[in-house]
């Protein structure tokens, strides 16, 4: 038998976006890794849209790529957030509890600007251990 390998990537939409260097989420043992998720649908297209839209586009994105590890959000442990505009706290607040109406995750929480035009960008750690 070979050795395991101590990390997988993890391709969403289909592949690995060959304009960028890293992948969508890299499985490390029984953790999954997703790296920062902004509003994209099903193809990968940026959606415009206000703070509530953006989040929940952002949110779908973060589970695609989990679901591409078989993985899913209810196996989200930690979700850092960073926002374009604190005043949007409230508002992608309430549309985050809508996902997550336990509040069972440690998350941050963090303005930042993003290298892109987006109003929110999430990455995320799910523990999903192997079958």
């Amino acid at each position: 038998m070979g050795q395991e390998t101590k990390r997988r990537a993890i391709e969403a939409f289909g592949k690995k976006n060959p304009n960028l260097p890293f992948h969508p989420a890299v499985r490390a043992g029984d953790f999954i890794f997703v790296s920062g998720q902004v509003a994209k649908d099903e193809d990968g297209n940026m959606c415009a849209g206000n703070i509530e839209e953006q989040c929940r586009w952002t949110i779908e994105s973060v589970r695609r790529a989990l679901a591409a590890a078989d993985a899913e959000l209810e196996d989200v442990v930690k979700i850092t957030v960073y926002l374009d505009d604190p005043r949007d706290f409230g508002r992608y607040n309430r549309v985050f509890a809508e996902f997550f109406p336990d509040g069972g995750i440690a998350r941050t929480t963090v303005e930042a600007r993003a290298v892109i035009d987006t109003k929110i960008e999430m990455d995320a750690i799910a523990y999903k251990p192997r079958a």
